[in-house]
């Protein structure tokens, strides 16, 4: 079974790794399918170390099976890589089901979901959902930097800083780093098992806008390292640091805000981690 994953599967990701993933604008997938194949492992363990018996649940485990496998020769034959990709998480679930059973299912369902995250999401959905992040980051972007005294203006995406222009194209919206930011910050509610369900969904809204805050600072960072430094270091390597830099703020931020819940009355329970 694991040759078959492999041989079907690795076509495919390394046709992503070549294409889509190669882009500013789906840079998480990488990322997220690493994390997705160590939680899985991780998951995997944790369930061993329970004892929990197994009970096959064969008719569930082919159909879901059959349907994953459908999806992803309809996906790899016309090339629609939300079908392709996103058919792993039934093909896994599918198998799961035929040699474990539903239960076992039920404590690996997170593993499955979070495999959602590295799933390529259709041109025309990014465009929906980038172009009003576009216009607000650079919205935010000039009135920041006005804040600051900089001669700062804007015309639809376009901020103009000095005699400098800068575009905001979409890698800049932040899509992606809130997807990763968002399957990130669940996975860390998964692991740290936190008991309350409020504290869970708080955390969850409260990524949206940090990942907001992080790209705006972003924009705001590479707007005044164009500045001062010129076009050249802006668009250089210190773009891509910049990002980096932002996105491990935005995860400490994500952790601060955690800690912050912990000490609301209510808030601060964690479950008990099943010792072996």
């Amino acid at each position: 079974m694991l040759a078959a994953l492999l041989f079907a599967y690795v076509p495919s990701f390394v046709d992503l790794f070549h294409t889509l993933w190669a882009t500013d604008q789906n840079a998480h997938g990488p990322i997220v399918l690493t994390v997705s194949l160590w939680f899985l492992w991780f998951r995997a363990k944790q369930v061993r170390d329970e004892g929990l018996p197994a009970a096959p649940a064969p008719l569930s485990g082919w159909a879901v099976l059959l349907f994953g496998v459908t999806a992803f020769v309809i996906g790899r034959s016309q090339s629609v890589y939300l079908l392709e990709v996103g058919s792993l998480v039934p093909v896994l679930a599918g198998m799961t089901l035929l040699f474990f059973g539903m239960r076992i299912l039920r404590r690996m369902w997170f593993a499955f979901f979070f495999m959602c995250f590295m799933v390529p999401l259709p041109g025309s959905v990014v465009d929906v959902l980038t172009q009003p992040m576009k216009i607000a980051v650079s919205w935010g972007a000039q009135h920041l930097l006005d804040l600051l005294g900089y001669p700062a203006g804007r015309s639809g995406v376009v901020l103009t800083v000095g005699q400098y222009q800068l575009l905001v194209a979409d890698a800049c919206a932040g899509l992606n780093s809130l997807f990763t930011l968002e399957a990130l910050g669940l996975l860390y509610m998964n692991v740290m098992r936190h008991e309350s369900v409020v504290r869970n969904a708080v955390l969850a809204m409260l990524i949206v806008p940090i990942s907001f805050c992080a790209n705006l600072l972003r924009v705001v960072v590479l707007a005044l390292i164009t500045y001062h430094l010129g076009d050249a270091a802006g668009q250089g390597f210190l773009h891509g640091f910049s990002g980096m830099v932002l996105f491990i703020t935005a995860l400490l931020l994500i952790m601060t805000v955690d800690g912050v819940l912990r000490k609301l009355p209510g808030l601060g329970r964690t479950a008990q981690v099943a010792s072996a």
